[in-house]
């Protein structure tokens, strides 16, 4: 019989079998080593790693570790589990029981392979021991009252005691009434039985007491990580405040150093400058406009033709397929705007005076579907008009449509599929969220083709988009639903949804989806965007496909904005290379003169590499971009794609495109004929191109506010919001989910449309 046979409550026995099992399981070893660990703010960073008793702790240097001091952070192993990646030996992560992820890496420079399973079997090891004690928190409460666990600890220790006081003395009265000449024969079976009964309740007692040691040390320890992670988090935000303040003020001085060398020469009409403290909700696809929105959607143009807005049916194909505007005699003319503008009304205000740092210091671990942001980080258009940047470069599409063998319109498609996120470069603002139902046209002559898109949904937020040729040579559509992700100083915007190219001409489809496009620096530095991961582009008729991979900066940043990849047949035979960047160009060349220069250029990195490297084993943090580098071209290319240079004027105007600085014209002729849900008609964004901050702020409130009661008032009816261009329904190509255009939006007949503006 042990203690713990004895405890007969309910709430006592766990904490003695916990104790119990302490005892068993001290031939758990302790594992304390050099790792060198990720922080989302700081990057890798060397630490001394700590795994004692079910606990996983990380110092500065080993002799912090010694003294126990300075403790960089500390976890409890409960119910945690490790993730590896097979063709990275150094790496592993550590997922506990409240979800947070620790990255690891061992040392390269030893047998990465046997050190880094000796510390996955320490974890486990002492993830199953620190489990079993979980029991012994979750005793204490879901609300984890420590201190009242500790004083009902306190309170059946000190009855215990009473009761084996009480118990010696009935037995020392019993022994002097033996002594004193009462039947011992009689007495001694309940003698013996008293003894025994004595002894265990010595050892309940001496259980108990070193119960209520252990948790006594547990408070300690528990008081003492709170206070170690306030400290923390009080020293980290001082000093990213302290960033973000001297970078604020480093940009100011800058701004007034350009402005007063240039007074001179310029007119008052050259400068505008505001600022705004209004700020709104900010929708998950909104947020990351800089990253998400145009991570996943970017092409268009914009201007239609009067004539064709007001009778389709006169549509006629364009002169001309260089992707160039205005390439005949005659001048272009798209819903009622003869020529297109070259400049937006005003130049962007200063974005100085408005810290980042102030909003998203609240914001970091949360969800990025209630972020307030001020009006000063939009640009003025809207995400249906950003997605329409896909079409910039449609001549790509045509170029496709004169060729009659399918690997060449597969470098056609392929160069159209990049230059979809090349207007991405350098576009830091956000663009405004749609709103439910908000839709936009483009019909564009010169470059033969009509846009149709629709906000069909706003939680999750998804825009569905439909174009086709003018001579009905194409068909492209697709819906795009940006998921994010907020890092801390950066923010990540992984694509979902489908694009699908239609060339009816050799009834063929294509489908592929966007890479992941993340923006870094969002805090402190300069901000700057990469695009990365696979993108797959298939011929879904004849089995080709495009594989190629958007690389992520690397060590050194060479590798920032390539694109690399290869055409494959059905059977997987590489057919061609192609390669480049997604800011710049795209090339194609036969494959083994490819594959002679990777092999070239990969020596040549490597003997930079270790000479940069020399024989310091360190890590690399995220680095910051390097000077453009233009592409090396590989004898025998062929140029794809090349894109067009942005306007000197670019930069004053939230760095648009000629072709992004036209797609919100509107004139008088064109209203009555375009819907009411047209984004060209929203008077936020229109407030803001004119320069009307506050207004634009204002506007933009009363938007969502009318937006949130709409949607209040339909929960509380049977009516539910019906989508008027778009139905949703499997992709008719790949059977992935879908929005698929129904066709009518062109008849022109837009009787009942929802008041959302």
């Amino acid at each position: 019989m042990t203690a713990l046979d004895l405890v007969r409550s309910d709430e006592l026995r766990p904490i003695v079998a916990a104790y119990q099992d302490k005892e068993v399981n001290r031939g758990v070893q302790k594992i304390e080593g050099p790792l060198w660990k990720i922080s989302r703010f700081l990057g890798w960073r060397s630490h001394w790693v700590v795994i004692e008793d079910g606990m996983l702790s990380w110092y500065h240097r080993q002799a912090d570790a010694v003294t126990g001091v300075r403790k960089q952070g500390c976890t409890s192993l409960a119910q945690a589990y490790c993730m590896v990646k097979p063709w990275d030996h150094c790496f592993f992560t550590v997922r506990c029981f409240d979800n947070t992820v620790h990255s690891f890496k061992v040392s390269s420079k030893t047998n990465s392979v046997a050190t880094r399973k000796k510390w996955l079997d320490a974890l486990e090891a002492h993830s199953a021991y620190s489990t079993r004690h979980c029991i012994q928190e979750q005793i204490l409460g879901d609300d984890g009252d420590v201190d009242a666990a500790v004083g009902n600890l306190r309170q059946a220790v000190q009855v215990a005691s009473t009761c084996q006081q009480k118990l010696e003395s009935e037995v020392a009265i019993f022994l002097s009434m033996v002594k004193n000449g009462a039947d011992f024969g009689l007495a001694a079976p309940l003698l013996l039985k008293a003894k025994e009964t004595c002894e265990l309740s010595s050892e309940t007692c001496a259980a108990l007491h070193l119960c209520l040691e252990l948790l006594s040390k547990q408070e300690e320890v528990w008081s003492l990580k709170l206070e170690q992670e306030l400290e923390k988090n009080k020293a980290l935000t001082e000093a990213l405040q302290t960033l973000a303040s001297e970078r604020h003020e480093i940009k100011q001085s800058l701004s007034k150093g350009r402005r007063s060398s240039t007074l001179s020469t310029c007119t008052e009409d050259d400068f505008y400058d505001a600022e705004s403290d209004s700020e709104s909700e900010l929708s998950v696809s909104g947020f990351l406009s800089v990253a998400s929105h145009s991570c996943e959607e970017d092409e268009g143009r914009d201007a239609p033709l009067l004539s064709s807005l007001c009778h389709p049916s006169a549509l006629k194909g364009p002169a001309g397929m260089s992707g160039e505007c205005n390439h005949g005699n005659q001048p272009a003319q798209c819903n009622g705007v003869k020529k297109h503008r070259t400049s937006l009304p005003t130049p962007m205000f200063s974005r100085n005076d408005v810290s980042i740092w102030s909003i998203l210091k609240k914001c970091i671990g949360m969800e990025l579907s209630k972020i307030a942001m001020p009006v000063a980080f939009n640009e003025p258009l809207s995400f249906l008009q950003r997605i329409t940047e896909y079409m910039e470069h449609t001549y790509l599409i045509h170029q496709a449509n004169t060729t009659t063998d399918s690997v060449e319109r597969m470098k056609c498609v392929a160069a159209f599929a990049v230059s979809a996120v090349a207007s991405q470069w350098e576009r830091t603002g956000k663009p405004f969220n749609p709103l439910l139902g908000e839709t936009f046209e483009l019909i564009r002559d010169d470059l033969g083709f009509r846009w149709v898109s629709e906000q069909v949904s706003h939680h999750p937020p998804v825009s569905a988009f439909h174009a086709e040729g003018l001579q009905e040579d194409f068909v492209f559509h697709g819906s795009i639903y940006p998921k994010l992700k907020f890092w801390g100083k950066s923010i990540e915007a992984e694509p979902k949804g489908i694009i699908t190219l239609e060339l009816p001409k050799y009834n063929e489809a294509y489908t592929w989806t966007n890479p992941t496009c993340c923006v870094h620096n969002i805090i402190v530095g300069q901000l700057w965007i990469e695009q990365y991961g696979n993108v797959e582009v298939i011929n879904h008729k004849t089995g080709e496909r495009c594989s190629m991979m958007f690389k992520p900066c690397g060590l050194f940043g060479k590798e920032l904005h390539k694109v690399e990849g290869y055409i494959l047949d059905k059977s997987k035979k590489k057919l061609c290379a192609i390669y480049g960047k997604w800011t710049e160009c795209l090339y194609t060349v036969d494959t083994a003169s490819f594959d002679t220069y990777k092999k070239s250029d990969k020596k040549n990195s490597d003997d930079k590499n270790g000479s940069k490297r020399g024989s310091v084993d360190e890590e690399p943090e995220e680095m910051p971009p390097p000077d453009a580098e233009t592409v090396q071209v590989i004898p025998g290319s062929e140029l794809l794609w090349k894109i067009t240079p942005r306007p000197e004027n670019s930069s004053k105007f939230y760095a648009f495109s000629t072709f992004a600085m036209q797609l919100n014209e509107l004139e008088k002729s064109m209203e009555g004929v375009v819907p009411t849900t047209d984004s060209r008609l929203r008077p936020d964004i229109r407030a803001m191109e004119n320069g009307d901050i506050d207004l634009a702020s204002a506007e933009k409130k009363r938007l969502e506010e009318k937006q949130r009661m709409a949607r209040k008032n339909r929960t509380k009816s049977t009516e539910e919001w019906k989508t008027r261009w778009f139905q949703q329904g499997p992709n008719p190509h790949n059977k992935a989910q879908d929005w698929i255009y129904l066709k009518s939006y062109w008849d022109r007949n837009y009787t009942q449309l929802p008041n959302i503006y």
